[in-house]
């Protein structure tokens, strides 16, 4: 197997030996005409100034004929003139879908390495990233673009920056842009890129020949990346005869000819997983991608998957896992081929098996973090081997990698514009793996877009169910993000669509949070009255564990209110209930929710006795956080009360607490406090979930 690869959307081959430079073939005349137009003062066309805005230079050609690789080599010439860096972006996906403004905008400004809040909108993110360039040098490379639109959005408020953009067409609607139109390599060029792949004997043998090639590929440097291929793939063919066949084809575009011959050269089940991948979500392709899509072993996937980057059908990504991409300009062929050759109900099950897969390797993901769990061990081997993870570090390192196809998969789940079993259960166990690995925080971005799916496809479906446990989750992000304003709208929202779905679970949890998020913006009395609608429901449906929560919520609320006697009165409450019930963690976090209060209420001696009695409780639970809290709070008490000697000593036995754990590997300290706690997150349901 060759050890290069091959972009076919470019004329850029990678090798060990081969530096940037060397790897560029042509275009000398259309990179000297664009560094001539940047050294071109702009001027605005009606005003006849200076444009306020970012210069715009723009590489138009098919796919596939180079104009990405020469938008990367006028940028790696250029570079040292901006100081601020340069910044990529890709605005369509391999199948020309765009992708949405939001996300571009978030990623630019993360690579600038600024805030990026979660759940904001897509508008709002672009201006941000105006405003980030507009003090800065920097220059920006946008490829794939689909329209002048969403080029403009991300113009930079300033003539110190370069845009440096890529599309099929003009961007009509953009003042003073610079267009530079691709066609074909020259000859020489042409010739020396079919030379690195057949190496340089064939070709000069019979000059002629190769020089037929290269007028029936039109010098467009993918047809000519196929052709190398192709002849690689065959030692004894001759280039004339190549030619000729292309020649006798006649009909159709230059790489559409040359893929022709190269797919009807393939064997039937490599052409069949071939044509299949124009299912894979943006493009990207790894072996279980593959083999899930033609239903064979991971290791035939990644054979064939190697044979086609030889071929120049796909492009090996930098990437420490094996992973490809299939070139944008190769994707409507393979998507012609599986409509014509498969029939829809073979594609909808390559697809299935696929997003099967996927859920299999997220569940995966996800269990092998819960190490302490016997039951997770229990699952992770039960689980095929070729799904597992070695370690958690190897699954978050997946995760991370995978990232971009794995929402690229969701989007594909509900493209129907339906929430079907196999659906929700990608949408759950993607969600879970990355608050796993990553936590709710790093992942709310990503979160958000999960959830809006789900939403969406839930309002032009009509499924009040499905919408309220959307809107449920996109709350908690915005409580657990900072935007308790916006939270509660939804938690509202969400009260709406429980009620018309008839949904007692949904809203009672809605009616919770609502009440927490009045908790979080002070408002005591309304939080307090949230919290005993959200318990009538509850005691109505005999709901004993959350009763027991809802009645130390309540009590927290007349905490913050300083109602310490109606706060004592639900601490005791929820204290009886959670004793019922058996739940002793909560029991002994209650009691010492329970002692705080009486030390607010002036009544420290029986603080005192409140704390002792959790402490044995939490001890029976074996929660050494709470354990160490409560000495704390003893030794405060103590001290208070005048007896230092005995505070010394509560002191040293939470420190000898928290340094066994911290032995033991436990993770840092959360908040000891119950009251800061919401309700668990809103999963989205499936009757199959599997958790």
């Amino acid at each position: 197997m060759t050890d290069q690869t091959v972009n076919t959307d470019g004329v850029r081959l990678s090798g060990h030996a081969a530096d940037e430079k060397s790897r560029f073939l042509g275009r000398t005349r259309e990179l000297k005409e664009l560094r001539a137009d940047i050294e071109r003062a702009g001027l605005d066309t009606l005003s006849g100034r200076k444009a306020p805005r970012a210069r715009v230079l723009l590489i138009a050609g098919r796919p596939g004929s180079g104009r990405t690789a020469l938008a990367e080599e006028l940028v790696r010439q250029v570079a040292d003139r901006y100081d601020d860096g340069v910044l990529r972006a890709r605005l369509s996906e391999p199948d020309g879908t765009p992708v949405p403004l939001g996300h571009t905008a978030r990623e630019l400004l993360a690579a600038l390495k600024l805030p990026t809040p979660a759940g904001a909108a897509a508008d709002d993110l672009a201006e941000a990233l105006r405003t980030a360039l507009a003090d800065r040098r920097a220059l920006v490379l946008l490829d794939d673009a689909a329209d002048a639109e969403q080029v403009d959005a991300l113009l930079p408020d300033t003539p110190d920056c370069l845009v440096v953009a890529v599309s099929s067409g003009p961007l009509t609607g953009i003042s003073d842009v610079r267009p530079c139109t691709l066609g074909g390599l020259d000859t020489k060029s042409a010739l020396e890129l079919l030379t690195r792949h057949t190496g340089s004997v064939r070709i000069t043998v019979d000059p002629r020949a190769a020089e037929g090639l290269v007028e029936e590929c039109q010098g467009h440097p993918a047809a000519l990346t196929l052709a190398g291929g192709w002849l690689a793939a065959r030692p004894k063919a001759a280039v004339a005869d190549l030619a000729k066949h292309l020649h006798t084809e006649g009909e159709g575009t230059p790489l559409s000819r040359v893929f022709g011959l190269v797919y009807t050269s393939l064997p039937a089940p490599s052409a069949r997983m071939l044509r299949l991948l124009a299912l894979a979500p943006a493009g990207l392709v790894d072996p279980h991608t593959a083999a899930s899509l033609a239903g064979c072993s991971v290791g035939d996937a990644h054979a064939a998957l190697d044979e086609f980057v030889a071929l120049g059908l796909l492009r090996a990504a930098d990437s420490p896992l094996p992973q490809y991409e299939v070139p944008g300009c190769l994707h409507p062929l393979l998507k012609a081929l599986a409509q014509s050759q498969d029939r829809p109900g073979e594609l909808q099950l390559a697809r299935a098996r696929m997003l099967e897969r996927t859920v299999r390797l997220l569940q995966s993901c996800r269990v092998i973090t819960e190490t302490d769990s016997p039951e997770a061990r229990e699952k992770l081997q039960g689980m095929p081997r070729a799904v597992r993870f070695p370690s958690p570090r190897a699954a978050e390192e997946w995760l991370r990698l995978r990232r971009p196809a794995l929402l690229a998969a969701a989007r594909l789940a509900v493209a129907d514009g339906e929430l079907d079993t196999l659906a929700r259960r990608l949408m759950s166990q993607l969600v879970k793996a990355m608050v796993a690995h990553f936590g709710t925080r790093a992942a709310a971005p990503d979160l958000y877009g999960i959830h809006r799916l789900v939403l969406d496809v839930a309002e032009r479906r009509d499924l009040p169910r499905e919408k309220a446990a959307a809107l449920l989750n996109l709350g908690d992000l915005d409580a657990q993000t900072g935007r308790t304003t916006e939270a509660l709208a939804r938690y509202r929202a969400a009260l709406d669509a429980g009620r018309e779905a008839n949904d007692p679970y949904a809203s009672g949890r809605a009616m919770e949070s609502v009440g927490g998020a009045h908790l979080e913006l002070g408002d005591y009395d309304r939080a307090a009255d949230w919290f005993g609608r959200a318990l009538a429901e509850c005691l109505a449906r005999d709901e004993r564990a959350a009763a027991a929560r809802l009645y130390g919520r309540i009590a927290a609320a007349h905490t913050y209110a300083g109602r310490y006697g109606e706060a004592q009165r639900g601490w005791r409450t929820a204290i009886a209930r959670h004793r019922k019930n058996g739940d002793i963690a909560s029991h002994a976090r209650a009691l010492s929710e329970l002692a705080r209060v009486q030390e607010y209420a002036g009544r420290p001696e029986e603080s005192l006795r409140t704390c002792h009695e959790a402490v044995e409780w939490a001890r029976r639970a074996e929660d050494v956080r709470l354990q160490a809290a409560l000495q704390l709070r003893l030794a405060d008490t103590l001290e208070r009360l005048g007896d230092p000697a005995s505070a010394q000593l509560h002191r040293g036995t939470a420190e000898r607490l928290l340094g066994e754990e911290r032995e033991e590997g436990e993770p840092e300290p959360r908040s000891l406090d119950p009251l800061a706690q919401d309700a668990d997150t809103c999963e989205i349901r499936s009757a199959s979930d599997e958790d």
